[in-house]
């Protein structure tokens, strides 16, 4: 009986040690590598005013934490994709994902623009953001598209306030980030029309909190 069994409990270990290797590679490429987005960078409308250098300080800080939201968005979807059994929600989580990295090479470029930096916690954010979407993958699928809508939705309203923060010649910044936006809503869109149920107040304050402190850090760190 226990020859028997054995090739399946085989097959799964092999299985889980593929998808954790595969986890450890996109988390390594993800937090220390460079970026190529599948579509073009955004272009603004009509050309911005040169920057001082205290508006390339803010507008540099500003894609700084947009770009640690973008490493945290691919190990929200990463760990989602990992923890659904539903193979075409795998396949939304993944595509998700795809744009999200789009978002990642375009706020790298616009950083080395600025002379600015990506942020020092990029590893932690990311190992952070994975156990989180673990979480959120172990209580079902339907509560993991609630998190996702919630986040994106969260996600939304800050890409709003940077529009709002960033210096008024800096186009370049501010196409990127409406770029951004308008993607974040789809991705909430899409997660909501999949089956996503609305989180409790208390998971959604929370999670509002935690935003707050990974901004508060990562507009200076």
């Amino acid at each position: 009986m226990h020859t028997a069994h054995a090739p399946a409990r085989s097959a799964v270990q092999h299985d889980g040690l593929d998808r954790l290797l595969i986890s450890l590679d996109a988390a390594v490429r993800t937090v220390f590598a460079e970026h190529t987005a599948a579509r073009p960078c955004p272009q603004p409308p009509v050309e911005g005013a040169v920057l001082t250098e205290e508006q390339k300080r803010l507008s540099a800080a500003l894609m700084r934490v947009n770009h640690v939201g973008e490493v945290c968005a691919q190990a929200l979807y990463a760990s989602q994709a990992w923890g659904t059994k539903d193979p075409a929600l795998k396949a939304q989580f993944d595509a998700a994902a795809r744009e999200e990295t789009d978002h990642l090479a375009w706020t790298e470029q616009r950083l080395k623009e600025l002379g600015g930096r990506t942020s020092l916690l990029n590893p932690l954010w990311y190992a952070g953001a994975f156990g989180i979407g673990l979480l959120a993958a172990r209580a079902g699928d339907a509560v993991s598209l609630g998190f996702v809508v919630e986040t994106e939705r969260q996600v939304e309203a800050h890409l709003n306030s940077h529009l709002d923060r960033l210096p008024p010649g800096d186009e370049a910044s501010r196409a990127i980030v409406r770029q951004m936006r308008d993607d974040e809503v789809e991705h909430a869109d899409a997660a909501l029309a999949a089956g996503g149920a609305p989180l409790p107040l208390p998971v959604r304050g929370l999670m509002r909190l935690a935003a707050k402190v990974m901004t508060f850090t990562a507009h200076r760190i």
